[in-house]
Parts: structure tokens; C-alpha cells; sequence
């Protein structure tokens, strides 16, 4: 893996694990809800998917994380291609999110855009340069 992969697929992880605690314990703030761009009328109505992403997203960025230190430390083709997939895992991820916003399924609709593109450039930017 070329220097690029490894710093975006590293940002992609830090993002990842940046936003996991913030789904996992403090969904039910308003600050917090402000920050992640939701409306909900009820967080508790939603805290249970609010956690699960969280765990889903902390998982993604350790297995990146992972990835690179066992890459770094002398198997590259495993860590390659753990990094390679937590990578494919965090951008289908961020589509999903961006896909379920345009559906109409995001409160308020487009509120999603910031951290679709936000959690899906680090993971495009990783694959793109581990082909190249």
C-alpha cells in the first residue's frame, strides 16, 4: 500500500472512531444531534440505531486501524487486504447513508450530505490509490 492509502484509510478510521461515541452514549444530547444532523422527535424512539451504527463504525475504524498496524509490521498482503475491506465496508457504509437521505428516510432530508461525503472521500481516496 502507497503512503495515500495508508493516511486516508488512517482519517476514514479516526472519523469512524471519532463518531462512535457520540452514536454509542450521547446520542440523546441536542448538541450531539446537532452535530450528526438529526431531527428526531423521540431520540429514544431511534437510540437503539443510533448505537448499533455507532458499534458498526467503531468496529470499521479499529479493523482499518488493524489493518495498517499488520501491514506495518511485516504482512502486507493481510494487512492489505484488511485495510482494503474495512475501506469497502466504510465507503458502501456512507452510500447507504447518502442513499437512505435521498429516499427520504433522513429527518430533516439532506441533513445527511455533510457526513455522507465526509465518511465516504478518506475511503474512496484509500481504494482509489491502493489500485494505482
Amino acid at each position: 500500500m502507497n503512503s495515500v492509502t495508508q493516511i486516508a484509510a488512517l482519517v476514514g478510521a479516526v472519523a469512524y472512531i471519532g463518531a462512535a461515541p457520540l452514536e454509542l452514549f450521547f446520542f440523546n444530547r441536542p448538541a450531539v444531534q446537532r452535530f450528526l444532523h438529526v431531527e428526531a422527535d423521540n431520540p429514544a424512539d431511534v437510540r437503539m440505531w443510533a448505537f448499533v451504527v455507532g458499534f458498526r463504525n467503531l468496529l470499521a475504524g479499529i479493523a482499518t486501524i488493524v489493518g495498517l498496524i499488520i501491514y506495518r509490521t511485516g504482512d502486507e498482503a493481510v494487512g492489505t487486504a484488511v485495510v482494503v475491506t474495512a475501506c469497502g465496508y466504510m465507503l458502501l457504509a456512507s452510500l447507504a447513508m447518502g442513499i437512505a437521505d435521498a429516499l427520504g428516510y433522513w429527518r430533516p432530508r439532506g441533513g445527511s450530505v455533510f457526513g455522507t461525503v465526509g465518511s465516504s472521500l478518506p475511503p474512496l481516496i484509500a481504494l482509489i490509490a491502493a489500485t494505482g
